[in-house]
């Protein structure tokens, strides 16, 4: 369906205004479904995020920062995503030895026990995206994002 159909208007938009509002509706439509994904699990997108990124670390811990640098939503507040990982018992949280200013983040058993249950549903919501889109167009999209947040 075309953004005008859905946004139900009558005056043609600018192609720029068109691309970003593609651009957003897509984003808006993948955020909801993702969200219905991780609802069962009692988990954010945001949460998810963290428990990918600190799994990535194959068993060392990560501290704040790098967890943050590696984060989809630059403007996630870490701090209490952590905390609400750290109460569902799906990441610990220890001081540095090294460096008793920072805080060492690690995900536990459990953590890696729900990431295994809720990649394949991720996976699967993921293709539902990506099942009309050959590799070649899938390329194609990617190297237009990559080119188009070059700002």
């Amino acid at each position: 369906m075309k953004i005008e159909e859905i946004i139900k208007t009558t005056s043609p938009l600018a192609i720029e205004k068109r691309t970003i509002l593609n651009i957003m509706y897509t984003q808006n439509l993948i955020g909801e479904k993702l969200n219905e994904v991780l609802k069962s699990y009692d988990l954010s997108p945001e949460q998810f995020n963290v428990l990918r990124i600190l799994k990535g670390q194959h068993g060392k811990p990560a501290n704040m920062c790098v967890i943050q640098e590696r984060m989809i939503a630059k403007t996630s507040n870490t701090t209490r995503l952590v905390d609400k990982l750290l109460l569902k018992e799906l990441v610990t949280r220890e001081i540095c030895p090294d460096n008793r200013r920072k805080m060492e983040i690690a995900i536990t058993e459990k953590g890696l026990a729900l990431l295994n249950e809720v990649n394949p549903k991720v996976d699967a919501h993921e293709a539902l995206f990506t099942q009309n889109l050959t590799v070649a167009e899938l390329e194609q999209l990617n190297n237009l994002l990559e080119k188009f947040r070059t700002i």
